[in-house]
């Protein structure tokens, strides 16, 4: 059973009735970011009750020391983890001498909470019944801002409606935070100094072995009845703790508010012994600015976002919620500003996967970034990996590989593995493919070669020397083969002849080659340069050649497709459709040795190939091996409807996109798999914009041309989507009689549809039936 208590809203998402089992996925789905930090949507005032409390600074980790009862060579030493940072949302709310606190409330009615997309804030209102038998009603809004990111602001106020009452405000810092997901309950921070000067606070402290230095800062302005009051607060601190207290007689029906000002900053972009005059300049912006002056510009940042991210979609409001939600939460994660920076899974809404990257990334995400931002927010992802590429040849060196070979790592903070699950630290290894992949998709998007001389083609070239090292010549099938390793599908471990992987390789040092070439010929001093520095001869070319052009593939003549890997008929193929639900999800009511054993596929894996080279597979072959591998998808990995989406879209099973659009639109909101209190799919939600975009909309570039072959499913009035292509703004309509293309551009642009060549006028709409 799905959770459904979330409202149908355009722009919103709405909670309405205050449920205490709820909270921690309220925690997630209310969840604020600005792309340099980021929190959980806990109360700003104390709440006795279960709940999972999480601040986060982008860049910021731990190397909690990998927990197993047993080592191997090349194991990572560390697991990543994303820190809970110092909190400095806590506002402790005393009405008469009683704590304001939901869990222990004698009522709480009328409780409602927003998330506003379209403006960027979270704002909360409800009416309580204290122990004391005073009643009030509170409401706040609060919002991290993208156009200060270092910057977070509170609003809170409260009426008393009974009684005239003596109201606390008591605003404070906290550095005696924990993380939920800790190997050892290793101490995390060192607390350096706790200040206050006038209204202003200030906690210095550093990570443990990272040494990350930050400050956690605040100021607060206090208001009765929107007129500015001068109170002079009482102080309270201690070696991890700072607060000020503001009381105040207030009369019933009165509103006593308060303005809490607060954020972040990080050595990461100031001198370590600058945080507190940084955190003084960003708090006089704040206070110079104001509550409402900042939120102004909060609007106008998230209507430039908005502009040019937004699907808009007529007549199906869970649809039209959905995507927003997915475009909204991957913004809020990352902006595109700082190339050290990557997009975690959970963002800055979950501990879960150690706030790292993953392939994710490269796959699902470059797409969203470079249609809607430009190339150079997605370049900024590409260099990433180039600044990496000297750990991931060490990373390989720690598994036996050679002569500048590189693996990137599954999952990363620094270019170092941290990754501490053997199946796929060591045999998770088609990671390496979606970075290739993710150039070749780039340079194909945006037709901007440069990237490649000036970067790229190092990095092809330590994954073609991977890739040739890691297959093995077999003679019994006179073929390469690539043995030991587990696919997309984490359902199946220590597989022989993944044929994703063996594809992906295949296809990497094919690239790799075909750049090489390319280079000699276009760019002769850069091939120069660049083959000198990683000594690449044409013997071993030739060596890469000979892997690329007999590599093996897993095919079954019966069934007329290819394997998903060796022994794939070898298992008792009962579709997920005679699964009894209550066995649903598997990966929580299953043994892992069962799942392993198991048809069930956690995520597309040879679809995934068909996905990312459509071209190189004809039609019926995408309708065979859709038919055959879907019924055996359990789809619980947050990647799988989104690609199931597109190719049934391809496939003109409209019903079956839909579906499969619905599931990775609302797999949060509806909690598909059960583990939204852990945070949000952050990654997973560029796959559904792609589900639209390359779905519905079916936008692919061709032949170095942009190509559309749009459709729309019968419960749509329509849908549209803008996308930045090489610097042209082309906004597209979809209803359920025609196609209108929108050039916002001011030159021409040649486009394909539905096969036939259509050229789009500067600044002009072209209706396409």
């Amino acid at each position: 059973m799905n959770q459904d208590y979330i409202i149908p809203d355009n722009w919103s998402i709405i909670e309405e009735g205050f449920s205490a089992s709820r909270i921690e996925s309220s925690e997630s789905l209310f969840s604020i970011g600005n792309g340099a930090m980021g929190q959980r949507a806990n109360f700003e005032e104390q709440y006795s009750g279960k709940s999972f409390q999480g601040s986060y600074i982008a860049g910021v980790y731990y190397p909690d020391k990998t927990r197993v009862g047993w080592w191997k060579n090349g194991y990572p030493e560390y697991f990543a983890k994303v820190l809970n940072a110092p909190s400095w949302i806590g506002i402790n709310v005393s009405v008469d001498g009683e704590q304001l606190d939901l869990s222990a409330c004698k009522k709480v009615e009328n409780f409602r909470r927003e998330l506003n997309m379209q403006e960027g804030w979270l704002a909360r209102s409800f009416s309580a019944t204290l122990q004391n038998d005073i009643h009030i009603e509170v409401e706040t809004k609060r919002f991290l801002s993208l156009e200060f990111d270092e910057i977070g602001a509170i609003q809170y106020s409260v009426k008393p409606i009974n009684n005239n009452v003596n109201i606390i405000f008591q605003p404070y810092l906290n550095s005696a935070i924990t993380n939920k997901d800790s190997n050892w309950d290793d101490k995390f921070w060192d607390t350096l100094e706790v200040k206050h000067e006038n209204r202003q606070a200030f906690i210095q402290a550093k990570t443990m072995k990272t040494d990350f230095y930050t400050c956690t800062f605040m100021e607060s302005e206090v208001f009765l009845n929107n007129k500015a009051v001068s109170i002079n607060p009482s102080r309270q601190t201690d070696e991890n703790f700072v607060a000020f207290s503001y009381s105040q007689e207030v009369k019933k029906g009165d509103v006593f508010t308060i303005h809490k000002f607060g954020g972040y900053t990080v050595d990461r972009n100031h001198d370590k012994t600058q945080l507190v005059s940084a955190a003084k300049k960003a708090l006089k912006t704040a206070t110079d600015l104001g509550f409402d002056g900042l939120l102004e510009t909060q609007k106008q940042a998230w209507a430039n976002i908005w502009d040019l991210a937004d699907i808009a979609i007529q007549g199906d409001v869970k649809a039209q919620q959905g995507i927003r939600f997915n475009i909204f939460q991957l913004n809020q994660t990352y902006l595109g500003k700082d190339s050290r920076l990557n997009i975690g899974p959970k963002g800055f809404t979950g501990e879960k996967y150690g706030g790292s990257t993953y392939w994710d990334t490269e796959a699902y995400c470059i797409p969203f970034y470079m249609a809607t931002k430009g190339e150079h927010v997605a370049k900024k992802l590409l260099e990433y990996r180039y600044n990496h590429l000297e750990k991931a040849i060490e990373n390989a060196a720690k598994l036996g590989f050679k002569n500048g070979a590189a693996l990137y790592p599954m999952v990363t903070m620094n270019g170092e593995e941290c990754h501490n699950e053997w199946e796929i630290t060591f045999e998770e290894i088609h990671r390496n493919g979606a970075i290739a992949f993710a150039i070749y998709n780039y340079h194909r998007y945006t037709d901007d070669y440069s990237y490649i001389p000036e970067k790229g083609l190092e990095v092809l070239i330590g994954i073609a020397r991977f890739w040739q090292q890691r297959a093995t010549f077999s003679t019994h099938k006179n073929k390469y083969v690539i043995l030991g390793v587990t696919g997309p599908n984490e359902y199946e471990n220590n597989v022989n002849n993944n044929f994703y992987t063996n594809y992906l390789a295949k296809w990497c040092i094919q690239y790799a080659i075909e750049n090489v070439m390319k280079m000699e010929s276009e760019y002769p001093s850069d091939h120069t340069r660049i083959i000198n520095k990683v000594k690449l001869s044409n013997s071993e070319i030739n060596e890469w050649k000979a892997v690329a052009d007999n590599m093996y593939f897993p095919y079954s003549e019966k069934h007329q497709l290819y394997l998903q890997q060796d022994g794939f008929l070898d298992k008792e193929l009962i579709p997920v459709a005679h699964l009894d639900t209550a066995q649903r999800p598997i990966n929580q009511k299953w043994s892992w040795d069962r799942i392993l054993r198991s048809p069930y596929i956690k995520q597309a894996d040879t679809l995934q190939g068909f996905y990312f080279f459509e071209d190189d597979f004809s039609n019926g072959e995408l309708e065979r091996h859709f038919d055959f591998y879907e019924p055996f998808t359990v789809h619980e990995s947050s990647l799988s409807p989104c690609v199931h989406s597109i190719q049934a879209a391809k496939l003109g099973r409209m019903e079956q996109a839909y579906t499969f659009y619905l599931r990775t639109s609302r797999l949060d909101l509806d909690d598909y798999n059960h583990e939204v209190h852990e945070g949000l799919h952050i990654t997973s939600m560029a796959g559904t914009w792609m589900s639209i975009v390359e779905g519905f909309g079916g936008m692919r570039v061709k032949n170095n041309r942009l190509s559309f072959t749009p459709k729309i499913p019968k419960q749509w009035e329509s849908y549209s989507f803008k996308i930045n292509f090489r610097n042209h703004i082309l906004k597209v309509t979809v209803n359920q009689k025609q196609t209108t293309f929108e050039l916002e551009s001011d030159t021409e642009l040649e486009i394909n549809v539905d096969n036939k060549r259509v050229l789009l006028q500067k600044k002009r709409m072209q209706t396409l039936i």
